[in-house]
C-alpha cells in the first residue's frame, strides 16, 4: 500500500461511536499518525484533539483542514457527504476518504440508487415513488398487506415505516412531504437482515466484513426503527457470503456508478434481506455504518490507515483484507425516550472496563470538573469481543452494566441469534 513512512495528519469528522472506533483503529496503527475531529465528543477527544472551524460547513471545515496542513479527511456521517465535504476537500488537494456529494446519491436519494440497481442487475424490491399525498393515497386504497414506505433523502435511519395500516403510512409519507421530499412505496421483503461492508475505488472493489445490525428499539425486534441498538460481526452465514455477495452485488454496483459518470470512492455498505428467493438489497449506505462500524473494525487486523488512503488516492492496492477469528457483540446504551424524544443532558458515570471490551462515546459531551455528559440519544456502544458468540455478547453485557446515568436503557437480546 502506498502510504509514506512519514507521520501523516489525520481528520475524522463526526461525532458518534462509528467515528470513535475510527478514530480507535487509527489510533492503532504503525504508521503513528497525527489525529483531529471534527466536531468528535469526549471519547473521541482523548485520541484526537478538536479541530477549531468557525462553523459547520464544508467550506469552512476544508479550510480549517489546510490551515493545519491535514493530509486526509475521513468523513463519517452522511450529512457531510450530501453536503459536500468530500467535493470542497478535493478541490483544495486534501485527501478525503468518502464519495462526491454525487456519488453519495447511492444512500441519499433512495430512488437514485434504485435505477442504479436495476440498470447493474442488482435485486431490489419493487417500488414506487410518489410526491404528492393525493398519489400516495390512491396507490395505498387500492392494495392490501404490509408495505415498505420509505423517505428518498436521509432520514437518520429512521426514514423508514413497516405496516398494513394504510393510514399510518399515508400520515408517515405527509410528514416527508411536508419536508419537500420524494416518498417510496416497497413490497415488503421477508427474512434475515445483514450489512455487507465493501472498499470501493472506482471499479475495484474490496470486501471487507458483514455484520447485523439490531434497528427495532426493543427487544425481540419490537417498537419503532432506530439509528441502531447494537449490532454483532461476524453474523453466522456461509463462509463464502461475504465473497459471493461482493461480485454478485457490491462489484456490478460500483462498476454501474462508474458507467454513470458517478464513481465511487469510500466504504459501500450493501443492507441486504435474504429472502426464499436469494439476497435482495434493501438499500445502500454510501459510509461506514453505525453501529456496525464499532465491531467491524475491531476485528480488521489489516492496518486501518494505508486502506483509507489508497481509496482517498484512487490507488487502491490490496486484494483483501484480513479480520480475526474473534465475534464482536455491540450493545448500544440510549438515553430516556428514544427514539422519540431527545433527553436533557444527565451526569454519567462508567466503572471498571473489562478485558477484551471497548466503550465508544456518542451522544455525550464534557461538563463541569470534566464530568462526562449523556446529551441524549445514543449515547455509548458497549463492545466485546470473544472467541464464540456467546462470550462476546457477555463481554459486551458487562460492559454495559458498568454504565449509568438517569434514564440510560439498552435491549437485552442483542447478539440473540
Amino acid at each position: 500500500m502506498g502510504v509514506e513512512a512519514t507521520s501523516l495528519h489525520v481528520l475524522v469528522v463526526g461525532s458518534g461511536g462509528r467515528e470513535h472506533a475510527i478514530v480507535h483503529r487509527l489510533s492503532q496503527s504503525p504508521l503513528a499518525p497525527r489525529l483531529r475531529s471534527y466536531p468528535g465528543n469526549p471519547g473521541i477527544h482523548q485520541l484526537a484533539p478538536p479541530l477549531i472551524s468557525p462553523d459547520d460547513s464544508a467550506e469552512a471545515i476544508t479550510a480549517a483542514a489546510q490551515e493545519e496542513r491535514v493530509d486526509l479527511v475521513v468523513v463519517g456521517p452522511e450529512t457531510y457527504l450530501a453536503a459536500g465535504l468530500v467535493d470542497a476537500c478535493m478541490e483544495a488537494g486534501i485527501a478525503a476518504f468518502g464519495p462526491t456529494r454525487d456519488a453519495a446519491r447511492i444512500e441519499t436519494s433512495k430512488a437514485w440508487a434504485k435505477g442504479v440497481m436495476q440498470r447493474a442487475g442488482v435485486p431490489t424490491a419493487a417500488h414506487r415513488s410518489f410526491t404528492d399525498a393525493t398519489s400516495l393515497r390512491e396507490h395505498l386504497v387500492g392494495g392490501a398487506g404490509t408495505v415498505v414506505v420509505k423517505a428518498d433523502g436521509i432520514a437518520a435511519g429512521k426514514g423508514v415505516l413497516v405496516s398494513d395500516d394504510r393510514a399510518a403510512c399515508l400520515s408517515f409519507g405527509e410528514e416527508y412531504f411536508r419536508q419537500g421530499d420524494t416518498v417510496l412505496v416497497e413490497d415488503h421483503l421477508i427474512g434475515p437482515e445483514v450489512s455487507l461492508f465493501a472498499l470501493v475505488c472506482d471499479a475495484d472493489v474490496v470486501p471487507l466484513a458483514c455484520a447485523r445490525d439490531y434497528k427495532r428499539a426493543y427487544n425481540g425486534d419490537e417498537g419503532p426503527n432506530t439509528g441502531g441498538m447494537g449490532a454483532i460481526s461476524p453474523p453466522d452465514l456461509p463462509p463464502d457470503f461475504l465473497s459471493t455477495m461482493t461480485e454478485e452485488i457490491i462489484r456490478p454496483v460500483a462498476s454501474e456508478m462508474v458507467r454513470s459518470n458517478s464513481p465511487f470512492r469510500g466504504v459501500l455498505y450493501a443492507g441486504l434481506m435474504l429472502t426464499e428467493d436469494g439476497p435482495t438489497v434493501l438499500e445502500f449506505n454510501a459510509r461506514f455504518g453505525d453501529p456496525e462500524t464499532q465491531v467491524v473494525l475491531p476485528r480488521l487486523q489489516t492496518d486501518l490507515l494505508p486502506l483509507l488512503m489508497d481509496v482517498a488516492r484512487g490507488c487502491l492496492s490490496v486484494a483483501s483484507v484480513d479480520l480475526c477469528a474473534n465475534h464482536a457483540c455491540g450493545v448500544t446504551i440510549a438515553s430516556a425516550g428514544y427514539p422519540g424524544t431527545r433527553a436533557a443532558p444527565r451526569a454519567s458515570t462508567v466503572g471498571p472496563v473489562p478485558p477484551d471490551a471497548v466503550l465508544y462515546h456518542a451522544g455525550t459531551a464534557m461538563g463541569p470538573n470534566e464530568q462526562i455528559l449523556a446529551t441524549g440519544g445514543r449515547v455509548f456502544t458497549a463492545v466485546g469481543q470473544g472467541r464464540t458468540p456467546a462470550e462476546a455478547q457477555q463481554r459486551a453485557y458487562e460492559l454495559a452494566n458498568q454504565v449509568e446515568f438517569e434514564g440510560a436503557w439498552f435491549r437485552t437480546d442483542i447478539g440473540v441469534e
